[in-house]
């Protein structure tokens, strides 16, 4: 067995581990304070006529599979879209993608009622085709080279006119509180009805991701090279594309555009797995579950029992690592 193997599978090994540690803590501990024996009560007895046990089997249990489902369908959509475009700073955020979803699930709030969770996925997964449709389609009707830069830039201006248009929609409407709570970032509000439509969708996504990472791999040595190995540019970047899509579209629709997980995830796993994304991508989505599963454990519990935005603990970390990124990034042009 070649090292970078088992270096891949001793990565996949300890990460697994990880997220179910994490995923104890995160039924065990909460805002409220739960004793261990009602925890287990509850998986054992069930009793709903029971606050405690309710609390554990319709509020952690699902909040905790929906930490593991986002986490890895945010990282995985970012190692994907790294490989894809050649470019390090690109994850669902910073490309549109998020502010695509979170202006379709606006437009969903603001112009219908009583619509099912399910149609909200919907939207959100239109919102997102729509914003990459903008950042890829656009240049590539110019024939521009995707380039770092010009993704960023580009991604950059259509997340800002989105973000406008969703802002000025909410105004609009009075949705402003709603979708204010759930561009927050967070999944206090997954329960098990939503995870009974969302999940399946990620769980088919995520196995998509990883069947396509051979794929992704080829792709980013570069388009000459990629035909040179007998790829199908266009079927291949569709499908890669349409995963990202579910990926991101779900995830944003589940716990709100969470940011810098898809940046920050991949970075971490290629000291330990290498740059070939048929490790990439898999340890991405692992690891990528267990420090979504950190950081909830670490919003609810930190202030409890006040519920800090996930999406402020990400940023906190995030901004600083995208900007040694850049500046890394910026060294190796100038050698």
């Amino acid at each position: 067995m070649q090292t970078s193997t088992k270096k891949t599978i001793f990565f996949l090994v300890v990460s697994i581990i990880a997220v179910i540690f994490t995923a104890i803590l995160s039924i065990f501990l909460g805002s409220t304070n739960i004793s261990w024996q009602k925890v287990l009560m509850a998986f054992f007895l069930g009793d709903m006529t029971d606050h405690q046990q309710i609390a554990v089997l319709e509020l952690r249990l699902p909040r905790t599979i929906g930490d593991i489902l986002v986490g890895a369908g945010l990282a995985g959509a970012g190692a994907m879209m790294q490989g894809i475009t050649r470019n390090p700073l690109a994850d669902s955020g910073i490309l549109g993608i998020n502010a695509g979803a979170s202006f379709g699930l606006a437009m969903c709030l603001a112009f219908l009622t009583n619509v099912s969770f399910g149609f909200t996925i919907l939207a959100s997964f239109l919102g997102a085709a729509m914003a990459i449709f903008l950042v890829f389609g656009l240049l590539l009707l110019k024939r521009r080279k995707l380039d770092a830069a010009r993704l960023v830039l580009a991604g950059l201006a259509v997340s800002m006119f989105l973000t406008a248009l969703t802002q000025g929609i909410s105004i609009l409407t009075n949705t402003g509180q709603t979708l204010t709570f759930w561009t927050a970032g967070g999944t206090a509000a997954i329960r098990m009805e939503q995870l009974k439509i969302a999940g399946p969708i990620m769980i088919i996504a995520i196995l998509a991701g990883i069947l396509l990472s051979k794929k992704v791999s080829i792709l980013s040595l570069g388009d000459e090279a990629a035909q040179g190995l007998g790829i199908d540019l266009f079927r291949s970047k569709m499908a890669c594309l349409l995963t990202v899509l579910l990926l991101s579209g779900t995830s944003v629709a589940l716990a709100g555009p969470v940011g810098f997980v898809g940046l920050l995830v991949p970075h971490l796993v290629r000291p330990f797995v290498g740059s070939k994304y048929e490790a990439v991508i898999p340890c991405s989505m692992v690891l990528g579950s267990a420090l979504m599963l950190a950081a909830d454990l670490i919003a609810r519990t930190i202030s409890a029992p006040t519920e800090t935005p996930i999406g402020l603990i990400f940023a906190i970390i995030g901004v600083p690592v995208f900007i040694a990124i850049c500046r890394k990034e910026g060294a190796d042009q100038d050698a």
